[in-house]
Parts: C-alpha cells; sequence; structure tokens
C-alpha cells in the first residue's frame, strides 16, 4: 500500500493484481510505504479507514481518492495457481504442483479449503464492514495503463512500469461445468471486476 499525502491518494495492493510493479515505479513519490510483510502490504480498506485513516486525514483533510486494481476473478485465482507452482513451495501444504487447474477451482470451492487452495476473494479484500466498495477508483489488471496514467497524472510524474513478480506459466484448462458454479459461487467478485473502469 502506498500513501501520497500531498496528493491525497492512497493506492492499495490487491493481492495478485500487479501491484509489486505499481509499488516499484510510484514509491519514490509517496509518503508512506508499507511492503514486505504480506499483512502489511495488502491492508485492506477496511483496516486502512480503522487504523490509518483517522492519522492519515490530519495531513489530507477528508477527500482522499482511494485507489486499487482488481483483476479477472478466474485470471485471479489461475495467477495463484501458477504462482503456488513454483518450485520453492515443491512439497510444501500450498504447493499446486501436483494438482490441475480443475483441481484447484473445486479446492477452492469446497466448503473446508486445503491450504493450497486457501484464498480469500478480491471482493473480501475490497470490501467494507458495510459490504460497500472500499475505494473510489477501481481499474482493471488488464489495462494497468490506465491506472497508470491516472497515478502519473495524479501525481504529476513519469513513470513506465516494469514487470515483477510475474507467475511461472502453466495450463489453466477448466471444464464449463466447473467455470460455472465458480461464476455462480464467486458472483460478487464478477459483478465487482465488471464494474471497474475499463
Amino acid at each position: 500500500m502506498l500513501v501520497f499525502l500531498q496528493a491525497k491518494l492512497v493506492f492499495f495492493a490487491t493481492p495478485k493484481t500487479g501491484s509489486t510493479a505499481i509499488e516499484h515505479g510510484f514509491s519514490p513519490f509517496a509518503d508512506m510505504i508499507f511492503q514486505g510483510n504480506p499483512e502489511i502490504k495488502h491492508i485492506p480498506p477496511r483496516r486502512f479507514n480503522r487504523l490509518i485513516a483517522p492519522f492519515v486525514s490530519k495531513y489530507t483533510g477528508d477527500d482522499l481518492c482511494k485507489v486499487a486494481l482488481m483483476r479477472e476473478p478466474l485470471d485471479w485465482l489461475g495467477s495463484w495457481y501458477r504462482y503456488r507452482r513454483r518450485d520453492a513451495l515443491l512439497g510444501h501444504p500450498n504447493s499446486t504442483a501436483t494438482v490441475s487447474f480443475n483441481q484447484f477451482i473445486e479446492a477452492y470451492l469446497a466448503e473446508t479449503r486445503p491450504a493450497f487452495a486457501d484464498l480469500g476473494s478480491q471482493h473480501k479484500f475490497l470490501r467494507l464492514r458495510d459490504d460497500s466498495v472500499g475505494v473510489d477508483r477501481l481499474f482493471r489488471y488488464e489495462n494497468m495503463s490506465a491506472v497508470s496514467k491516472f497515478l502519473c497524472e495524479r501525481l504529476n510524474q513519469s513513470v513506465a512500469l516494469e514487470h515483477l513478480n510475474v507467475s511461472p506459466t502453466a495450463l489453466l484448462t477448466l471444464s464449463p461445468t466447473l467455470k460455472r458454479e465458480l461464476e455462480q459461487r464467486q458472483k460478487a467478485d464478477f459483478d465487482l471486476y465488471h464494474s471497474a473502469t475499463v
């Protein structure tokens, strides 16, 4: 998460949405940088509002603009699947090296998820306690140039983003039946994604 006091702007690092590239490109202009430990780097809007916003508002007032990225939900899960197939996780309960993408999605939809599929959702990350969306501007990961342009204009800076923390490639074949079940069960995620800025 990055906070820019003069620009009255906060960027939330939704997991697996290119936040490392944003952090790398724009952190030189940030007043507050939350990085490293995932629980620190990926502070959700509701926790920010409770713990950090009261301090930040002393410098920004109440008109703080909150921004985040969101990835198409199936693509987001595919990124997690590929990321957890990396060699460093071989033999670890979080590894997906020995399961197919179909098995991964089945595990994600299970009532009790195994460690390798024990993930939240982008909707849960971005929502507030009243179920409203906790950001003012939500950009699609697929259109990274739009959020980059927005941040550059807001900060009056020129930044060229690099591709960082890219997951390994893997075959992401999903049965149509399982895809429909995912879309039904994770409807809040798909609806939120479709409401995001193109």
